[in-house]
């Protein structure tokens, strides 16, 4: 698809460690975010937390079976996956996913399909009201994340704009 023609909001992540792009649409988040908890883990300073719901983002059972897959490979089988979005690509903003041990300071948790995905608030603004899903297939395999606000796509398949 050209640049600047209407998409379906779909972007393709292949293999972990690897960035897709997004340009989000900057959404309220307030009912989608209730009050602050602290890490239960044995560290010096417990990191500060807020718990949000699936509103934010929600990740289909494929997804998550992959997700937990790959934490138990890492030895990380309590750890959390975490969803970024940072400046790049061919539209601006690039999601960067990750799995981590454990929320950090000001993150925002969502238990979604048994897994524990986080987001920085600033990456929440972009995320809000996407899917993760992961389609195990030759051409096209990969996380896919399908994002409500996008109104175009990108010809690279990888980038949309919101």
């Amino acid at each position: 698809m050209a640049p600047g023609s209407a998409g379906s909001g779909v972007v393709s992540w292949g293999n972990p460690g690897a960035w897709l792009t997004v340009v989000g649409c900057l959404t309220r988040l307030g009912p989608m975010i209730a009050g602050t908890a602290a890490a239960t883990n044995a560290a010096p300073a417990p990191a500060a937390f807020r718990r949000g719901d699936e509103r934010l983002i929600r990740l289909t059972t494929s997804a998550a079976d992959k997700v937990r897959g790959l934490l138990h490979k890492q030895g990380r089988p309590a750890g959390v996956l975490r969803v970024a979005v940072v400046g790049g690509g061919c539209s601006g903003l690039q999601y960067k996913m990750d799995l981590q041990d454990r929320p950090q300071n000001r993150d925002i948790l969502v238990e979604s399909a048994g897994v524990q995905v986080v987001v920085d608030p600033k990456s929440a603004l972009y995320v809000t009201g996407s899917e993760l899903d992961y389609l195990d297939a030759l051409q096209g395999g990969g996380f896919k994340v399908t994002n409500p606000n996008a109104a175009t796509s990108c010809s690279c398949g990888e980038s949309f704009s919101a």
